[in-house]
């Protein structure tokens, strides 16, 4: 149903109120409501009256409100009400329709009607306040006094409940009985707002307020719900990332480790990559290859090593002898700076050959060691018949004194094995070979340095000690009947054959180096050997600053009882 704003006609249709505004309200004489204005067109007297009864025209929308308020909340004047507004509008129509016949939507012109459809739009709910004003209004002289007098009852007032003979009276009532009510901003002054505590909103109950309220912790909940899930989730990530970072570094420090360890072993010759006899053919053949060697000589040296290997005694191709001898005869007859010098019993030098260049030094100065204890006869009861072995075979050596007991923890620490291998070996090696010959000696160890710059002036004290007893009134050359000293430290190994002390009271050993080739020490074999070619054995304390240092001293012959004391403090100490 739509109701005409003007005049409050209800009709069942847009069409019929089309119909309906441009029969009675656009074409008949337009009337304003308050005042009795005519002879104006429609759009005229809406002008005239939002300007000249705007105060008037608002508090009859308030009173319209008011009974609207009124008729929602009691049932027997919302049928009087209705009632009376539906009887009065029908019998204005009524009215009007007699002198105006009904004309049909589509006569309507097109601008008018739009016209009024937008002013029937924004003033819809307003227009319909203004019901009672608009039926005192109407031009009651063409309805019928039967039905006026059978339809119409007095208004009633909302507030207080007095009736008035017309509907003026009743706003005049309303105007000034109860004007404090009609000021619609005043309608909610003593009513209680209740403010949201979480994000402000103004609630006018107490129970939308709570219902609002919980709405929100919902949300929180299920967005803590959310947040630990995903906190949950972040925490199982970070795990899961930690985990896989542990892993790749132990992974990372575990191939680091195994590298290291497969560098010392390829270091120390323990890579199971062959021993003497497989590296002497592989350089032999490489030397061939670059054209340094003949293939027939290769052939001839494979076939001697065969041969030395067989009878396990050194084919003496890296010796060179008769070094001590001739150092002897140049300090007698020249060395100006030197004003002492104490030599070893004569030893014979050999230096590193193809098959254990790298890391055969230990075996090769304990091979001068013993060339300098066959040429003393003190030893001959404890080597007797032996002869300088080759390297193979002082692996083997090394291997049986083990086996006899000595040095467990050294053989523990080389898997037991040498052979085959390109093991190093140091002065604990040397010491229990030499030990299970019965060949008496000792390891003295010089930890740390003892004088500046790291350098070991006891060292050389302790040397010159061994091969003097005493230092006056001794020739100016003295061969000792001492052996050599083997002289380890970190990496390499070399011999000591000799001290000279100079005349600025300075000390400076005299030493072979296995890596020191036969054409160099040969030049020291020369009747006119100069200073020069001495470079290469003198080493002053300046030279040796290695942070430690160990030598194996030979100091006799062990008899078979001594031999059982050292196995068993060996094994003691094992």
């Amino acid at each position: 149903m739509l109701s005409c704003d003007i005049c409050g006609e209800t009709v069942t249709s847009e069409p019929d109120m089309k119909a309906h505004l441009l029969i009675v309200h656009m074409e008949n004489e337009v009337i304003c409501p308050f005042c009795k204005l005519s002879g104006v067109n429609y759009d005229e007297m809406c002008f005239h009256i939002e300007t000249a009864h705007f105060e008037q025209n608002e508090l009859e929308r308030s009173f319209a409100r008011i009974n609207t308020i009124q008729i929602r909340t009691s049932d027997n004047r919302k049928d009087n009400t209705l009632q009376c507004r539906v009887e009065v509008s029908s019998s204005v129509h009524s009215a009007c329709a007699s002198n105006h016949p009904k004309i049909s939507a589509q006569s309507l012109p097109e601008d008018s009607a739009l016209k009024h459809k937008a002013f029937y739009s924004e003033n819809l709910t307003e227009s319909r306040k203004f019901l009672t004003s608009k039926e005192k209004e109407c031009d009651l002289s063409k309805i019928k006094g039967s039905i006026y007098e059978t339809t119409y009852s007095p208004p009633e007032c909302p507030f207080c409940g007095r009736t008035e003979d017309c509907s003026q009276d009743m706003e005049n009532h309303v105007k000034t009985k109860h004007a404090n009510l009609l000021d619609t901003p005043s309608e909610d002054h003593d009513q209680p707002l209740y403010d949201c505590p979480m994000c402000g909103l103004i609630c006018t109950n107490y129970q939308i307020l709570q219902e609002h309220v919980d709405l929100h912790l919902e949300e929180s909940s299920f967005g803590q719900g959310i947040d630990r899930v995903q906190c949950s989730g972040d925490l199982e990530l970070a795990h899961q990332l930690q985990q896989e970072e542990d892993r790749k570094r132990r992974s990372e420090e575990s191939r680091q480790e195994m590298g290291e360890f497969q560098k010392l072993q390829r270091q120390y010759g323990l890579d199971n990559s062959g021993g003497y006899k497989q590296q002497q053919l592989r350089n032999m053949e490489i030397e061939v290859n670059r054209g340094r060697m003949h293939p027939s000589e290769f052939h001839r040296r494979k076939a001697d090593m065969m041969e030395s290997l067989a009878v396990g005694i050194d084919d003496g191709k890296t010796k060179t002898s008769g070094i001590i001898e001739a150092l002897y005869r140049y300090y007698q007859n020249a060395a100006t700076d030197v004003r002492r010098v104490w030599l070893s019993t004569g030893v014979d030098h050999f230096h590193s050959s193809f098959g254990d260049k790298g890391w055969g030094c230990g075996y090769r100065n304990f091979q001068m060691l013993l060339s300098s204890l066959l040429q003393n006869d003190a030893y001959d009861d404890c080597l007797k018949g032996m002869s300088i072995p080759c390297i193979p075979k002082i692996q083997s050596m090394i291997e049986d004194a083990w086996k006899e007991g000595f040095d467990p923890q050294g053989a523990s620490q080389l898997n037991n094995r040498l052979q085959g291998t390109k093991a190093w070996i140091g002065a604990c090696e040397v010491y229990t070979l030499l030990t299970s010959l019965r060949v008496k000696c000792h390891i003295v160890d010089f930890h740390k340095s003892t004088g500046p710059l790291g350098t070991h002036p006891r060292l050389f004290e302790w040397i010159l000690n061994y091969y003097s007893s005493e230092r006056e009134g001794s020739p100016k050359a003295v061969c000792t009947s001492k052996p050599p000293i083997y002289l380890q430290h970190q990496g390499h190994s070399r011999t000591v054959v000799g001290i000279e002390e100079r005349k600025n009271r300075t000390l400076c050993l005299l030493i072979f180096d296995p890596g020191c080739p036969s054409r160099e020490m040969q030049k020291l074999l020369k009747q006119d050997m100069e200073a020069s070619h001495l470079k290469q054995l003198r080493k002053f304390v300046g030279n040796l600053k290695h942070k430690q240092y160990q030598i194996v001293a030979v100091e006799g012959v062990l008899s078979s009882e001594e031999k059982v004391r050292e196995f068993n403090t060996n094994l003691l100490i094992g």
